[in-house]
Protein backbone atom coordinates (compact mmCIF):
# COMPACT_ATOMS: atom_id res chain seq x y z
CA UNK A 1 0.00 0.00 0.00
CA UNK A 2 2.92 2.58 0.97
CA UNK A 3 4.38 1.89 -2.49
CA UNK A 4 1.24 2.96 -4.31
CA UNK A 5 1.78 6.44 -2.82
CA UNK A 6 5.25 6.55 -4.41
CA UNK A 7 5.25 4.73 -7.73
CA UNK A 8 8.67 6.72 -8.36
CA UNK A 9 10.31 4.16 -6.32
CA UNK A 10 9.47 0.85 -6.27
CA UNK A 11 13.35 -1.04 -5.93
CA UNK A 12 15.51 0.24 -3.27
CA UNK A 13 18.89 -0.80 -3.53
CA UNK A 14 21.18 -1.02 0.51
CA UNK A 15 24.48 -0.66 0.36
CA UNK A 16 25.92 -1.80 3.64
CA UNK A 17 24.04 -4.30 5.85
CA UNK A 18 25.34 -3.53 9.25
CA UNK A 19 23.65 -1.97 12.35
CA UNK A 20 22.10 1.16 10.00
CA UNK A 21 21.29 -0.87 6.77
CA UNK A 22 19.99 -4.28 8.05
CA UNK A 23 16.73 -2.88 9.69
CA UNK A 24 16.72 -0.45 6.84
CA UNK A 25 16.52 -2.56 4.23
CA UNK A 26 14.11 -4.69 6.62
CA UNK A 27 11.91 -1.57 7.41
CA UNK A 28 11.54 -0.82 3.48
CA UNK A 29 10.99 -4.73 2.59
CA UNK A 30 8.21 -4.82 5.06
CA UNK A 31 7.01 -1.87 3.50
CA UNK A 32 6.30 -2.99 0.30
CA UNK A 33 9.69 -1.76 -1.39
CA UNK A 34 11.33 -4.77 -3.82
CA UNK A 35 14.85 -4.35 -1.51
CA UNK A 36 17.75 -5.40 -3.08
CA UNK A 37 20.95 -5.48 0.11
CA UNK A 38 24.28 -5.17 -0.61
CA UNK A 39 27.13 -6.70 1.38
CA UNK A 40 30.70 -7.51 0.40
CA UNK A 41 31.02 -9.64 3.18
CA UNK A 42 29.36 -13.13 1.79
CA UNK A 43 28.58 -14.74 5.23
CA UNK A 44 26.23 -11.51 5.88
CA UNK A 45 24.50 -11.96 2.47
CA UNK A 46 24.36 -16.05 3.13
CA UNK A 47 22.53 -15.65 6.54
CA UNK A 48 20.31 -12.41 4.94
CA UNK A 49 19.04 -14.89 2.24
CA UNK A 50 18.29 -17.58 4.48
CA UNK A 51 15.90 -15.16 7.01
CA UNK A 52 18.35 -14.26 9.63
CA UNK A 53 19.79 -11.28 11.60
CA UNK A 54 23.66 -11.45 11.71
CA UNK A 55 23.49 -9.45 14.77
CA UNK A 56 21.37 -9.37 17.57
CA UNK A 57 18.42 -6.52 17.85
CA UNK A 58 14.89 -6.66 19.48
CA UNK A 59 12.22 -7.39 16.57
CA UNK A 60 14.72 -7.59 14.00
CA UNK A 61 14.75 -11.36 13.53
CA UNK A 62 11.28 -11.26 12.95
CA UNK A 63 11.45 -8.55 10.63
CA UNK A 64 14.29 -10.03 8.64
CA UNK A 65 12.85 -13.67 8.15
CA UNK A 66 9.52 -12.03 7.25
CA UNK A 67 10.82 -9.59 4.55
CA UNK A 68 12.55 -12.43 3.24
CA UNK A 69 9.82 -15.04 3.25
CA UNK A 70 8.00 -12.60 1.48
CA UNK A 71 10.33 -12.44 -1.24
CA UNK A 72 10.64 -8.55 -1.14
CA UNK A 73 14.37 -8.86 0.50
CA UNK A 74 17.38 -10.44 -0.74
CA UNK A 75 21.39 -10.20 -0.65
CA UNK A 76 23.89 -9.83 -3.38
CA UNK A 77 27.32 -8.81 -2.97
CA UNK A 78 27.93 -6.51 -5.54
CA UNK A 79 25.54 -3.59 -6.21
CA UNK A 80 21.99 -3.91 -8.32
CA UNK A 81 19.89 -1.80 -10.36
CA UNK A 82 17.34 0.13 -8.52
CA UNK A 83 15.54 3.03 -8.27
CA UNK A 84 17.13 4.63 -5.63
CA UNK A 85 20.47 3.58 -3.73
CA UNK A 86 20.54 4.03 0.03
CA UNK A 87 24.70 3.86 1.32
CA UNK A 88 25.25 2.85 5.16
CA UNK A 89 28.57 1.64 4.79
CA UNK A 90 31.19 2.10 8.17
CA UNK A 91 32.73 5.95 8.03
CA UNK A 92 36.07 4.69 10.93
CA UNK A 93 38.37 7.28 12.14
CA UNK A 94 41.97 6.54 11.63
CA UNK A 95 44.58 6.85 13.85
CA UNK A 96 45.34 10.18 13.31
CA UNK A 97 41.32 10.69 14.47
CA UNK A 98 40.62 11.66 10.73
CA UNK A 99 37.39 10.42 9.03
CA UNK A 100 38.35 7.43 6.95
CA UNK A 101 35.87 7.58 3.92
CA UNK A 102 37.39 5.02 1.67
CA UNK A 103 34.06 2.61 2.58
CA UNK A 104 31.95 5.32 1.19
CA UNK A 105 34.27 6.03 -2.02
CA UNK A 106 34.17 2.69 -2.60
CA UNK A 107 30.61 2.68 -2.36
CA UNK A 108 29.82 5.34 -4.79
CA UNK A 109 32.31 3.62 -7.07
CA UNK A 110 30.66 0.29 -6.93
CA UNK A 111 26.96 1.65 -7.85
CA UNK A 112 27.94 4.40 -10.00
CA UNK A 113 27.79 1.14 -13.09
CA UNK A 114 24.15 0.15 -12.44
CA UNK A 115 22.71 3.75 -12.24
CA UNK A 116 20.02 4.94 -14.67
CA UNK A 117 18.80 8.60 -15.46
CA UNK A 118 16.66 9.44 -12.79
CA UNK A 119 17.87 7.41 -9.52
CA UNK A 120 18.07 8.51 -6.18
CA UNK A 121 21.66 8.21 -4.32
CA UNK A 122 20.91 8.59 -0.63
CA UNK A 123 23.91 8.72 1.91
CA UNK A 124 23.17 7.51 5.70
CA UNK A 125 26.80 7.25 7.00
CA UNK A 126 28.16 9.76 9.44
CA UNK A 127 30.26 11.81 7.01
CA UNK A 128 32.10 14.67 7.08
CA UNK A 129 30.92 18.27 5.91
CA UNK A 130 30.67 18.06 1.75
CA UNK A 131 30.57 14.20 1.94
CA UNK A 132 27.62 14.20 -0.53
CA UNK A 133 29.18 16.92 -3.07
CA UNK A 134 32.15 14.38 -3.03
CA UNK A 135 30.14 11.35 -3.79
CA UNK A 136 28.41 13.85 -7.06
CA UNK A 137 31.69 14.30 -8.25
CA UNK A 138 32.66 10.77 -8.26
CA UNK A 139 29.32 10.31 -10.51
CA UNK A 140 30.52 12.91 -12.70
CA UNK A 141 33.82 11.42 -13.37
CA UNK A 142 32.57 7.88 -13.80
CA UNK A 143 29.28 8.48 -15.75
CA UNK A 144 29.99 11.78 -18.41
CA UNK A 145 26.97 10.52 -19.50
CA UNK A 146 24.81 11.44 -16.27
CA UNK A 147 25.85 14.92 -17.08
CA UNK A 148 23.78 17.07 -18.17
CA UNK A 149 24.94 20.72 -18.31
CA UNK A 150 26.08 21.57 -15.17
CA UNK A 151 23.40 19.24 -13.52
CA UNK A 152 22.91 15.19 -13.03
CA UNK A 153 20.60 13.07 -13.88
CA UNK A 154 20.30 11.59 -10.80
CA UNK A 155 19.39 12.96 -7.41
CA UNK A 156 22.22 12.62 -4.39
CA UNK A 157 20.86 13.71 -0.71
CA UNK A 158 22.11 12.80 2.63
CA UNK A 159 19.74 11.66 5.46
CA UNK A 160 21.53 10.86 8.74
CA UNK A 161 20.69 7.77 10.47
CA UNK A 162 19.29 8.67 14.26
CA UNK A 163 18.63 5.38 15.69
CA UNK A 164 19.49 3.93 19.11
CA UNK A 165 20.80 0.12 19.34
CA UNK A 166 18.28 -1.58 21.53
CA UNK A 167 15.65 0.50 19.95
CA UNK A 168 16.53 0.22 15.93
CA UNK A 169 13.70 -0.99 14.26
CA UNK A 170 11.05 1.00 16.50
CA UNK A 171 13.27 4.44 16.11
CA UNK A 172 13.81 4.03 12.56
CA UNK A 173 10.42 4.41 11.83
CA UNK A 174 9.35 6.71 14.84
CA UNK A 175 12.01 9.47 15.13
CA UNK A 176 11.95 12.83 12.60
CA UNK A 177 14.37 11.79 9.96
CA UNK A 178 16.74 15.53 8.59
CA UNK A 179 17.04 15.05 4.82
CA UNK A 180 19.35 17.27 3.06
CA UNK A 181 19.98 17.60 -0.61
CA UNK A 182 22.32 18.53 -3.09
CA UNK A 183 19.33 20.36 -4.43
CA UNK A 184 16.11 21.53 -3.32
CA UNK A 185 14.60 19.03 -5.84
CA UNK A 186 16.73 16.16 -4.74
CA UNK A 187 15.72 16.69 -1.35
CA UNK A 188 12.30 16.38 -1.86
CA UNK A 189 12.55 13.10 -3.63
CA UNK A 190 14.37 11.57 -0.85
CA UNK A 191 11.53 13.07 1.62
CA UNK A 192 9.14 11.14 -0.36
CA UNK A 193 11.21 8.04 0.08
CA UNK A 194 11.20 8.37 4.00
CA UNK A 195 7.83 9.42 3.89
CA UNK A 196 7.37 5.88 2.94
CA UNK A 197 8.16 4.45 5.97
CA UNK A 198 8.63 7.17 8.92
CA UNK A 199 5.80 7.84 10.59
CA UNK A 200 8.20 10.99 12.32
CA UNK A 201 8.21 14.44 10.94
CA UNK A 202 11.11 14.68 7.60
CA UNK A 203 12.79 17.85 7.56
CA UNK A 204 14.05 19.60 4.65
CA UNK A 205 17.97 21.35 4.22
CA UNK A 206 20.61 21.11 2.40
CA UNK A 207 22.93 18.07 1.97
CA UNK A 208 25.76 20.13 4.18
CA UNK A 209 24.14 21.48 6.82
CA UNK A 210 22.39 17.68 7.14
CA UNK A 211 25.64 16.35 7.50
CA UNK A 212 26.08 18.88 10.20
CA UNK A 213 23.22 18.27 11.89
CA UNK A 214 24.44 14.52 12.52
CA UNK A 215 27.76 15.56 14.27
CA UNK A 216 26.75 18.02 16.60
CA UNK A 217 23.70 16.07 17.70
CA UNK A 218 26.69 13.72 19.09
CA UNK A 219 29.16 16.45 19.80
CA UNK A 220 26.04 17.75 22.05
CA UNK A 221 26.01 14.60 23.97
CA UNK A 222 29.45 14.11 24.32
CA UNK A 223 30.20 17.66 25.63
CA UNK A 224 27.32 16.58 28.06
CA UNK A 225 28.94 13.17 29.41
CA UNK A 226 32.10 14.80 29.58
CA UNK A 227 30.51 17.18 32.44
CA UNK A 228 28.98 14.28 34.51
CA UNK A 229 32.78 12.23 34.07
CA UNK A 230 34.48 15.20 35.08
CA UNK A 231 32.25 15.84 37.83
CA UNK A 232 32.93 12.24 38.69
CA UNK A 233 36.64 12.82 38.57
CA UNK A 234 36.20 15.91 40.70
CA UNK A 235 33.88 14.14 43.36
CA UNK A 236 36.14 11.09 43.86
CA UNK A 237 39.39 13.17 44.55
CA UNK A 238 37.86 14.36 46.99
CA UNK A 239 35.80 10.26 48.37
CA UNK A 240 32.50 11.92 47.75
CA UNK A 241 29.74 9.90 45.65
CA UNK A 242 29.22 11.75 42.27
CA UNK A 243 25.54 10.43 41.80
CA UNK A 244 24.48 11.34 45.23
CA UNK A 245 25.95 15.23 44.77
CA UNK A 246 24.33 14.97 40.35
CA UNK A 247 20.63 13.68 42.34
CA UNK A 248 21.51 16.68 44.64
CA UNK A 249 22.17 19.20 41.87
CA UNK A 250 19.10 18.04 39.72
CA UNK A 251 17.02 19.24 41.72
CA UNK A 252 17.27 22.76 40.71
CA UNK A 253 15.06 23.10 38.37
CA UNK A 254 16.88 24.06 35.81
CA UNK A 255 19.53 21.61 36.23
CA UNK A 256 19.74 18.30 34.56
CA UNK A 257 23.56 17.08 34.75
CA UNK A 258 23.49 13.75 33.20
CA UNK A 259 25.20 10.76 35.69
CA UNK A 260 28.56 9.83 35.02
CA UNK A 261 30.07 6.45 33.62
CA UNK A 262 34.15 4.66 33.00
CA UNK A 263 33.79 6.62 29.40
CA UNK A 264 31.95 6.75 25.89
CA UNK A 265 31.74 4.11 23.45
CA UNK A 266 29.50 2.95 20.55
CA UNK A 267 30.35 3.90 17.08
CA UNK A 268 28.74 7.36 17.30
CA UNK A 269 29.45 9.61 20.17
CA UNK A 270 32.99 8.35 20.81
CA UNK A 271 33.69 8.92 17.13
CA UNK A 272 31.63 11.39 14.97
CA UNK A 273 33.13 14.52 17.43
CA UNK A 274 36.22 14.11 15.50
CA UNK A 275 34.89 14.64 12.03
CA UNK A 276 34.19 18.13 13.16
CA UNK A 277 37.66 18.12 15.25
CA UNK A 278 39.96 17.04 12.63
CA UNK A 279 38.61 19.26 10.05
CA UNK A 280 38.48 22.65 12.48
CA UNK A 281 40.83 21.97 15.41
CA UNK A 282 41.03 25.81 16.07
CA UNK A 283 36.97 26.25 16.18
CA UNK A 284 36.44 22.97 17.91
CA UNK A 285 38.16 23.45 20.93
CA UNK A 286 35.42 22.53 23.54
CA UNK A 287 34.63 19.40 21.65
CA UNK A 288 38.24 18.20 21.79
CA UNK A 289 38.87 18.88 25.64
CA UNK A 290 35.24 16.93 25.56
CA UNK A 291 36.75 13.62 23.70
CA UNK A 292 39.96 13.93 25.99
CA UNK A 293 37.80 13.80 29.51
CA UNK A 294 35.43 11.15 28.03
CA UNK A 295 38.71 8.74 26.85
CA UNK A 296 40.33 9.69 30.33
CA UNK A 297 37.61 8.37 32.34
CA UNK A 298 38.44 5.08 31.32
CA UNK A 299 42.10 5.12 32.93
CA UNK A 300 40.77 6.83 36.16
CA UNK A 301 38.34 3.60 36.82
CA UNK A 302 41.26 1.31 35.99
CA UNK A 303 43.44 3.13 38.52
CA UNK A 304 40.74 2.80 41.18
CA UNK A 305 40.42 -1.02 40.59
CA UNK A 306 43.92 -1.41 40.81
CA UNK A 307 43.95 0.45 44.07
CA UNK A 308 41.03 -1.86 45.73
CA UNK A 309 42.97 -5.20 44.51
CA UNK A 310 46.04 -4.06 46.21
CA UNK A 311 44.25 -3.29 49.23
CA UNK A 312 42.66 -6.47 49.29
CA UNK A 313 45.69 -8.52 48.19
CA UNK A 314 44.51 -9.81 45.10
CA UNK A 315 44.68 -10.23 41.22
CA UNK A 316 41.29 -11.34 40.50
CA UNK A 317 38.65 -8.66 39.23
CA UNK A 318 35.45 -9.54 37.93
CA UNK A 319 34.24 -6.65 34.73
CA UNK A 320 30.83 -6.20 34.88
CA UNK A 321 29.65 -5.93 31.48
CA UNK A 322 31.46 -4.99 28.11
CA UNK A 323 28.74 -3.97 25.86
CA UNK A 324 29.05 0.06 25.04
CA UNK A 325 25.46 1.01 26.81
CA UNK A 326 22.85 -1.78 29.32
CA UNK A 327 21.48 -4.44 27.82
CA UNK A 328 22.57 -4.33 23.80
CA UNK A 329 25.08 -6.96 22.58
CA UNK A 330 27.32 -3.99 20.69
CA UNK A 331 30.92 -4.10 21.88
CA UNK A 332 31.98 -1.43 19.83
CA UNK A 333 34.49 1.65 20.98
CA UNK A 334 33.23 0.10 24.36
CA UNK A 335 35.27 1.58 27.44
CA UNK A 336 34.46 -0.80 29.31
CA UNK A 337 36.25 -3.36 26.95
CA UNK A 338 39.04 -1.42 27.27
CA UNK A 339 39.30 -1.03 30.57
CA UNK A 340 39.35 -5.23 30.80
CA UNK A 341 42.92 -4.63 28.14
CA UNK A 342 44.47 -2.44 30.51
CA UNK A 343 43.71 -5.08 33.60
CA UNK A 344 44.94 -8.10 31.64
CA UNK A 345 48.09 -6.02 30.46
CA UNK A 346 48.92 -5.34 33.89
CA UNK A 347 48.80 -8.68 35.09
CA UNK A 348 45.38 -9.28 36.53
CA UNK A 349 43.10 -12.12 36.24
CA UNK A 350 39.90 -10.71 34.23
CA UNK A 351 36.24 -12.54 34.83
CA UNK A 352 34.29 -10.98 32.19
CA UNK A 353 30.59 -10.86 32.82
CA UNK A 354 28.54 -10.22 29.92
CA UNK A 355 25.39 -12.01 29.76
CA UNK A 356 24.69 -10.55 26.11
CA UNK A 357 27.52 -12.37 24.21
CA UNK A 358 28.65 -15.93 23.95
CA UNK A 359 32.29 -15.52 23.14
CA UNK A 360 35.11 -12.55 23.48
CA UNK A 361 35.17 -9.80 20.82
CA UNK A 362 38.38 -10.33 18.56
CA UNK A 363 40.70 -7.93 20.55
CA UNK A 364 40.06 -9.97 23.38
CA UNK A 365 41.72 -12.96 22.48
CA UNK A 366 45.44 -12.65 22.62
CA UNK A 367 44.88 -12.11 26.47
CA UNK A 368 45.29 -15.67 28.17
CA UNK A 369 44.32 -13.96 31.71
CA UNK A 370 40.49 -12.88 30.69
CA UNK A 371 37.98 -15.07 30.37
CA UNK A 372 34.20 -14.79 29.84
CA UNK A 373 32.53 -16.27 32.67
CA UNK A 374 29.06 -16.24 34.09
CA UNK A 375 28.07 -13.89 36.97
CA UNK A 376 27.78 -16.35 39.98
CA UNK A 377 31.34 -17.98 38.93
CA UNK A 378 32.62 -15.10 38.97
CA UNK A 379 31.52 -13.81 42.33
CA UNK A 380 32.95 -16.88 44.18
CA UNK A 381 36.68 -16.69 42.50
CA UNK A 382 37.02 -12.96 43.05
CA UNK A 383 37.71 -10.10 45.72
CA UNK A 384 37.15 -6.87 43.75
CA UNK A 385 34.11 -6.45 41.49
CA UNK A 386 33.99 -3.83 38.76
CA UNK A 387 30.52 -2.86 37.30
CA UNK A 388 31.00 -1.43 34.12
CA UNK A 389 27.46 -1.70 32.33
CA UNK A 390 24.24 -1.14 34.00
CA UNK A 391 22.53 -3.99 32.53
CA UNK A 392 19.23 -5.05 33.87
CA UNK A 393 20.55 -8.56 34.90
CA UNK A 394 22.83 -6.83 37.27
CA UNK A 395 20.41 -4.73 38.94
CA UNK A 396 19.16 -7.60 41.52
CA UNK A 397 22.23 -8.47 42.19
CA UNK A 398 23.45 -5.76 44.39
CA UNK A 399 23.00 -8.27 47.27
CA UNK A 400 25.38 -10.58 46.28
CA UNK A 401 28.25 -8.71 46.48
CA UNK A 402 28.02 -7.69 50.06
CA UNK A 403 31.32 -9.14 50.97
CA UNK A 404 32.90 -7.92 47.70
CA UNK A 405 34.77 -4.30 46.83
CA UNK A 406 33.07 -2.71 44.49
CA UNK A 407 34.15 0.11 42.14
CA UNK A 408 30.87 0.85 40.65
CA UNK A 409 31.53 3.27 37.17
CA UNK A 410 27.77 3.47 36.62
CA UNK A 411 26.24 4.12 40.01
CA UNK A 412 23.97 1.47 39.57
CA UNK A 413 24.83 0.13 42.99
CA UNK A 414 25.03 3.23 44.79
CA UNK A 415 28.47 3.77 43.96
CA UNK A 416 32.13 2.81 44.78
CA UNK A 417 32.66 1.24 48.76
Amino acid sequence: MLVERNREFSTVCVVGLGYIGLPTAATLASAGFEVKGIDVAEHIVEELNEGRAHFSEPDLDMLVRGAVSSGRLTAYTEPQAADAFIITVPTPIRDDKSPDMSYVEAATRAVAPVLQPGNLIILESTSPLGATEDMAGIIRELREDLVDGEELSVSLAYCPERILPGQMVRELVENDRIVGGITPHDARRAGQLYESIVRGEIHMTDAKTAELVKLIENAYRDVNIAFANEVANVAEAHGLNPWEAIGLANRHPRVNILNPGPGVGGHCIAVDPWFLISADPDKAKLMAEARRVNDGRPEAVVAKIKKACREHGTDKVACMGLAFKPDVDDLRESPAVDIAIALAKDGFEVYAVEPHVNALPEKLWRYDNIRLAGLDESLAKVGVVALLVAHKAFVKRASDIKDKHVIDAVGLWGGTR
